[in-house]
């Protein structure tokens, strides 16, 4: 009895993501836009623990009756890709048609990134960007960069979902794992503390969560790219 109740708490604990995207989308309609990553983040951790947990307690065979994986898909849509794209828009950070090009463009290619059967590679990477639009629009607003420059971001991680480009999975990526936790760590802190504090890191803190975001965003590529050198060099 106890490794199926074991097992099943973990689907009640991701189920929790759900309660916790209802709570960010009222604090988005109301405009209390700390409290929405506040919950957002609330979210992710839990998504962030959660994977660990299931596959240690063998939750696909102590718990089938519900598919963790489909549960985790709809929760991350509304909490990485739905709530942090209307908040870009309905925010003023970016308004008008750059904003409507926001709204079309990346809720219908995540659309189809999440049902991507393919979406994972052998090392536990993603396979294109993984839609970590939580983490975008976080970093919108801490840095309120220019609208344009905005869509364009956007337009090309969306595609780039579609690339065969790898990029790290915080925790379960192998390569250079104990440097992705330590900067996943130092990212979530900032994180939090920006939000907390009505986005106002400062310069220095800023940049550091820059830093850590551009690390998240391109180290998987990096390992990509070192991979595909060391093995041309092992066939010379």
């Amino acid at each position: 009895m106890w490794p199926r109740t074991r097992a099943l708490s973990v689907h009640l604990l991701t189920a929790t993501g759900a309660v916790f995207a209802m709570l960010s989308l009222l604090a988005a309609v109301e405009g209390a836009w700390s409290a929405m990553f506040l919950w957002l983040l609330m979210a992710l951790i839990v998504d962030g623990v959660d994977g660990p947990l299931a596959r240690r307690w063998d939750v696909t065979l102590h718990a089938a009756r519900f598919d963790g994986v489909l549960l985790d898909l709809i929760i991350d849509y509304l909490t990485y890709v739905f709530i942090p794209v209307y908040a870009l828009y309905a925010s003023g950070l970016v308004p008008g048609w750059a904003g409507w090009g926001i709204l079309i463009v990346v809720p219908f290619a995540s659309a189809l990134y999440f049902c991507d059967t393919r979406m994972k590679t052998a090392d536990a990477s993603f396979e294109g960007f993984p839609g970590c639009w939580n983490m975008v629009a976080l970093t919108v607003f801490i840095l309120q960069p220019n609208p344009w420059l905005t869509l364009i971001a956007a337009i090309l991680l969306s595609v780039a979902m579609f690339l065969p480009i790898r990029f790290v999975h915080p925790t379960r990526t192998r390569q250079w794992r104990p440097v992705t936790l330590s900067v996943t760590t130092v990212w979530m802190i900032l994180a939090l503390t920006a939000a907390w504090g009505e986005f106002g890191l400062g310069q220095v803190l800023g940049w550091s969560f820059a830093a850590c975001t551009l690390y998240l965003l391109c180290a998987g590529a990096v390992q990509q790219a070192l991979g595909g050198i060391a093995g041309r060099e092992g066939r010379r």
